[in-house]
C-alpha cells in the first residue's frame, strides 16, 4: 500500500512540476525576511545599545544617525537577488525581475546611507570649534543631489537590465532640458560659492534685505534658500542666489568691532542760538567739562580780536568775534561724551551741526557704545539724550518742535 501511495505522490508531484521551485522561492522569501528580522531586531538594536551608553563622540552621532537601520536593508534584497538565481525550475523572467528589483532596491538602500553619512560628516563639521558660522550644508546637498542622480540613473538601469552607460550615452540630447529643470539649483550653487569664497554670509550674522522684510539673525544657509529669523520671532526664507542678486546689509563688521553707532540729532530752535555776555561767560565755569575750553576760548578770541582788528573796531561788538551760546554747548556735549565710559573713545566720536532745515538746526551726535547688546546700546543711547535734553536751557537753547493742538489753543486764549 505504501508503494502505491509513494507511486501516487512522485507522479503527483511530476505532474506538478511547479510545486517544487514554488516551494523554495516561499523559503527564500521566509530567510530573507528572517535575516532583515535578525538584523533589524538583534544586530542593528545590539549595535545601538553599544554606540548609546559610549563615550565615544562619534560613536553617539552615528547612533542617532539613520545609517545603521539604513545598511541593514541591504541583507534581505541581498538573499533574494543571490538566492532567487540558485532555484530550479523558475521562469528565466521571474528570475530577471527579481534579480533587477533586488539589485535596484540595495542601489537605493546604499544611497541613503550615503546621504546618512553626508549628514553625518555635515554634523560633525558643526561640532568643530569655529565652524558653526561657517556652513557646509549647501555642499553637502549638492553631493546629495549628485548621488542621488546617479542612483536614480543605475536603479533605471538595473529595472531595464541594461548598462548605464547606455542610458549616459542618451543624456546629451535632454542636456538643456536638464538645465532647464535644474536652473534654480545650479543658480543658488554659484551664489553658494560666491558667498563662501567672498564670506559674505555667516550662520548668526545679522543681516537687513529691507525689499524682502528681513531683518534678524541667519540661523540657517542651505543650497536653495537662507533662512532669517526675525526679531519678532518670525522667520523669512530667501533664495540663496537674492544674497547675490540684491543689496542687504551685514551687521557682521558691528559686532566684531564690538560697538554699535549712534546717529542721532537733536532739532534746536535756531531763534536760540545768541552771542554770550561776559556775565553769561564767567557763569559757564561752573561746569566742570568746559573750564578748559573757556579758559582757551576767551584767549584765542582775544588773541585774534587784537590782531586783526583796529582799536576802533575792537570796541565795537559786531566787528569783534565771540562766543555763542551753541558754541559752549557743542564743546559741552563733546567733552561729555569724551568723559563717558560706555562710549568707545577709540572710534569717530563727534558732536556737530547739520544744514539747517525748516525743522530746525540739526545737532547731531555721532559716537559708538562699547557694546552690541540691543538692550545695553538703547539704555546708553537713551541716557544720553536724557541728559542733552535735560541741559539745554542752561545754555539757553530750545529744542524746535511742530506746535500741537494744546499751543494753539494756548495761543487762542491769549
Amino acid at each position: 500500500m505504501f508503494a502505491d501511495l509513494n507511486a501516487l505522490w512522485l507522479e503527483w508531484i511530476d505532474t506538478h512540476a511547479w510545486l517544487e521551485p514554488a516551494f523554495y522561492l516561499l523559503l527564500l522569501i521566509f530567510l530573507s525576511w528572517f535575516s532583515n528580522w535578525i538584523a533589524k531586531k538583534v544586530i542593528v538594536r545590539s549595535i545601538q545599545k553599544v554606540l548609546k551608553v559610549s563615550d565615544w563622540v562619534l560613536g553617539l552621532q552615528v547612533y542617532q544617525s539613520k545609517l545603521i537601520p539604513r545598511l541593514s536593508n541591504v541583507v534581505p534584497a541581498l538573499i533574494l537577488a543571490i538566492g532567487v538565481a540558485q532555484i530550479d525550475g523558475l521562469p528565466t523572467a521571474l528570475v530577471n525581475l527579481v534579480q533587477n528589483v533586488a539589485n535596484a532596491f540595495i542601489v537605493l538602500t546604499l544611497a541613503l546611507a550615503v546621504g546618512a553619512v553626508l549628514d553625518l560628516v555635515n554634523d560633525i563639521y558643526q561640532t568643530r570649534e569655529g565652524k558653526v558660522d561657517r556652513p557646509i550644508k549647501s555642499y553637502i546637498q549638492l553631493v546629495k543631489i549628485i548621488v542621488y542622480a546617479i542612483t536614480v540613473l543605475l536603479m533605471i538601469a538595473s529595472l531595464l537590465d541594461r548598462s548605464p552607460l547606455i542610458l549616459l550615452s542618451g543624456l546629451g540630447a535632454i542636456a538643456a532640458v536638464l538645465i532647464l529643470v535644474f536652473q534654480d539649483t545650479l543658480l543658488s550653487l554659484v551664489a553658494s560659492v560666491q558667498i563662501r569664497s567672498n564670506d559674505l554670509l555667516r550662520v548668526g550674522d545679522w543681516v537687513e534685505m529691507p525689499n524682502l522684510n528681513a531683518d534678524g539673525d541667519v540661523i540657517d544657509i542651505a543650497l536653495h534658500t537662507v533662512r532669517v529669523q526675525n526679531f519678532d520671532k518670525t522667520i523669512t526664507t530667501i533664495p540663496t542666489k537674492r544674497f547675490v542678486t540684491d543689496a542687504f546689509r551685514n551687521w557682521r563688521g558691528m559686532r566684531e568691532c564690538g560697538g554699535r553707532r549712534i546717529k542721532r540729532a537733536i532739532y534746536l530752535d535756531q531763534n536760540s542760538v545768541r552771542f554770550l555776555t561776559a556775565e553769561e561767560q564767567q557763569a559757564f565755569h561752573r561746569f566742570a567739562l568746559i573750564r578748559d575750553y573757556l579758559h582757551t576760548k576767551k584767549a584765542e578770541i582775544e588773541t585774534w580780536n587784537r590782531e586783526f582788528l583796529q582799536e576802533d573796531a575792537q570796541a565795537s561788538t559786531v566787528n569783534s568775534r565771540r562766543m555763542t551760546n551753541l558754541g559752549v554747548f557743542r564743546a559741552y556735549v563733546l567733552r561729555y561724551l569724551q568723559s563717558s565710559p560706555r562710549l568707545r573713545q577709540d572710534l569717530t566720536l563727534i558732536a556737530r551741526q547739520l544744514e539747517p532745515s525748516p525743522q530746525g538746526l540739526p545737532f547731531e551726535v555721532y559716537c559708538f557704545t562699547d557694546t552690541t547688546i540691543w538692550v545695553d546700546y538703547e539704555a546708553i543711547q537713551s541716557d544720553l539724550f536724557d541728559h542733552l535734553l535735560a541741559i539745554l536751557p542752561e545754555f539757553g537753547l530750545q529744542v524746535f518742535q511742530q506746535p500741537s493742538g494744546r499751543d494753539w489753543q494756548q495761543l487762542g486764549g491769549r
